[in-house]
């Protein structure tokens, strides 16, 4: 099963006992790595259930799973692959009865989180409670708690936000809900204090693999050495040169820890890259060169020469953006690669996409822009979330809110005022608060009647949703749902024309249909072959429906042009690539000036990084332009090319190392290493 791999790849997936750290540069297979690492441990005896593979997003999970079912087949499937987020989930739902949560607890997202901060905050002001969501979330990253940011906070506005924090965490644990900073923070905060829990999950662990460590926070780097344990069975897995994502948290200093923590940590670089051309990786390598380094690495390709890298200085941003597209239209005439799917235009910041689009539809080439709309973000889409969430968590106020309004049914904003007022001050969620002996001295007989006879709709559903088992009986209770509250002529009634309407409800019927198919029987797989699945619940279903991102996980991309921000590329690549915008100011962005000079350094090592992860996209060729004047408010200024344009070193002569040597040297070393000491060592 290894022959496949290269050496650095097969030493990686044959270090089965104690720490492991494989540094994984761009293009160089570590997904390959990681599924193989499964079926090694799978051979040589560990049950499936025992290990762990950990990813950031559902899409990478997905891939992993059918790439390690190809691999070892029915015994994949017992694999534990998800997202961090959703490993909390699981150690909350078996566990948090320790924390004081409810198996079913509600996970707001982030429109639920903006609002319960307004009410704690007593403001309207979007910004401002957005503003206090940034800090607060960043303060759980750290893993702060509301007194410990108070005792931190070093001006007023720390120490008010950090007192707003103590309010918020006191409404959540009140409605039985958490956010998803909490989904990692209160996992941790279980195993640090239950001793019997920690023992239960280090036990049922036997090896755990973490995808792309660099992007890993404060919070989860504990949470990661608290389930490993002492034993430090586990392989991570990423790059120090695609650290890019140090804005929301994530930490250099996870990597610097490993060695410290776990002083027998075997590290284990992969340079080879399968991706890019020769030329592409040398452009990588010397921009990313003056960045220090925890741990040096330099990729090297046998994929031969390639393409120059070609640089490309424009008038304008509609130049720029006439040249890309005369570019995509040339390269399809004389290139192998000629879907639309083929070429990627990337740029710093979203703002930039606006005239990319402008000449794509001048030329009628179809595109994409990536890191749209959510489908989950679909106000449609939420309306419905809201009821499933009532379903499995009867206090979720947010969702009670959000589900007893829409659609309408005679319950206006004094009504639901006086049951909130209502329900306070008995210390009851919103739909306890309907069967209170005491509710109907609090409000109309009238509005009493419609909440409670919503209360009975809910508690029926709720009732259904146990008992609907597969997907065709879900889908039934569905349909019974959605015309039971009239929810077709509710999209009629409150979109801007039919046109709208009917595309809003054929949102809803995508999301009946899977929300159906997730409830198990004959499945159709990525290849459209049907396959059985376990038949669930449409309660359980219901349970999981906060942490999904993607209306299809494993959907193939349509046949049109990328437009994507440099962040949300990362982990893709393209046969032909045009990265944009590369000018002082964009990328790197423009510096903080009230920052010191640590700060502006360490950000300016990001921005490189992140112009490292743009060359790395690219698969064959890759074009950088810039503009000598771009738009700045409603004025017209002059620009210069980025200093990363002058790193790459494109005009100078560059002594190109061999691949066949480098290979040669490599096969040297792991056939010394190989006697020197017996494999899984």
């Amino acid at each position: 099963m290894t022959a496949s791999l290269n050496l650095a790849q097969q030493d990686a997936v044959n270090h089965l006992r104690g720490p492991c750290l494989v540094l994984a540069g761009a293009g160089s297979g570590k997904t390959r790595v990681i599924t193989h690492k499964i079926a090694r441990l799978i051979q040589t005896g560990v049950d499936g259930k025992r290990i762990a593979a950990i990813t950031f997003t559902n899409k990478a999970a997905a891939e992993m799973r059918e790439r390690a079912r190809g691999l070892v087949g029915k015994a994949a499937g017992e694999v534990l692959i998800c997202t961090f987020h959703a490993l909390g989930v699981r150690l909350l739902r078996e566990d948090g009865a320790a924390l004081g949560l409810k198996p079913h607890f509600s996970i707001l997202d982030s429109d639920d989180v903006l609002s319960l901060l307004k009410d704690c905050g007593t403001t309207t002001d979007a910004a401002t409670a957005r503003q206090w969501q940034w800090t607060i979330s960043g303060w759980k990253n750290a893993g702060l708690n509301a007194a410990a940011a108070l005792a931190q906070a070093t001006s007023e506005g720390e120490r008010q936000t950090a007192q707003l924090m103590a309010r918020y965490e006191e409404r959540l644990s009140a409605y039985q809900s958490v956010d998803f900073d909490d989904l990692i923070g209160l996992p941790l905060r279980l195993l640090q204090q239950n001793e019997q829990v920690t023992e239960k999950w280090q036990a049922r662990l036997a090896h755990v693999l973490v995808d792309e460590y660099q992007d890993t926070n404060a919070t989860q780097y504990e949470l990661m050495k608290r389930l490993v344990g002492a034993r430090g069975s586990f392989t991570a897995v990423g790059d120090d040169d695609q650290s890019i994502y140090g804005w929301r948290g994530a930490t250099l200093d996870n990597l610097r820890r490993l060695p410290l923590d776990f002083p027998q940590l075997k590290v284990i670089k992969l340079e080879q890259n399968y991706r890019s051309t020769g030329a592409i990786l040398r452009a990588a390598n010397n921009v990313i060169g003056p960045n220090p380094k925890l741990f040096p690495k330099r990729l090297y390709s046998e994929l031969g020469e390639g393409e120059p890298v070609r640089v490309v200085a424009c008038d304008h941003e509609a130049h720029e953006a006439d040249r890309a597209v005369a570019r995509i239209q040339s390269l399809r005439q004389t290139s192998t690669h000629k879907d639309w799917r083929d070429f990627a235009i990337l740029y710093r910041a979203n703002h930039q996409a606006k005239v990319f689009e402008q000449a794509l539809r001048r030329a009628q080439i179809p595109y994409k822009v990536s890191g749209g709309q959510s489908f989950f973000d679909r106000a449609e889409i939420k309306d419905l979330c809201a009821w499933l969430r009532l379903w499995v968590n009867e206090d979720d106020d947010p969702a009670f809110l959000r589900a007893v309004t829409t659609p309408k049914r005679g319950i206006g904003h004094q009504t639901l005022a006086q049951l909130s007022e209502f329900a306070a001050k008995a210390h009851l969620s919103l739909f306890g608060a309907l069967y209170a002996h005491s509710l109907g001295a609090a409000l109309p007989a009238r509005a009493v009647g419609s909440l409670q006879e919503f209360g009975r709709e809910l508690n029926d559903l709720r009732y259904r949703a146990r008992h609907a088992v597969g997907r065709d009986a879900a889908r039934t209770l569905l349909d019974d749902w959605l015309a039971a509250i009239h929810y077709e002529k509710h999209l009629h009634d409150t979109s801007d024309s039919p046109g709208q309407a009917a595309a809003r409800w054929s949102n809803v019927i995508d999301f009946r249909d899977w929300m159906a198919d997730r409830c198990g029987g004959q499945v159709a797989d990525a290849a459209g072959v049907s396959r059985p699945e376990e038949p669930r619940t449409l309660l359980d279903v219901a349970q999981t429906i906060s942490l999904i991102s993607t209306l299809n996980e494993r959907e193939q991309d349509p046949n049109v042009v990328t437009l994507s921000t440099l962040h949300a590329a990362k982990g893709l690549e393209w046969p032909h690539v045009v990265l944009a915008g590369v000018n002082e100011g964009l990328l790197p962005f423009r510096p903080d000036e009230d920052a010191g000079a640590a700060a502006q350094a360490a950000r300016i090592e990001e921005e490189r990084r992140l112009m490292y992860v743009g060359i790395t996209r690219a698969q064959r060729t890759l074009v950088v332009s810039w503009t000598r004047r771009r738009k700045r408010g409603r004025e017209i200024v002059a620009a210069q090319p980025s200093r990363f344009i002058a790193e790459m070193a494109l005009d100078q002569a560059t002594v190109r190392e061999d691949p066949r040597e480098k290979l040669k040297a490599l096969r040297a070393e792991f056939a010394q290493r190989a006697a020197s000491q017996p494999t899984g060592a």
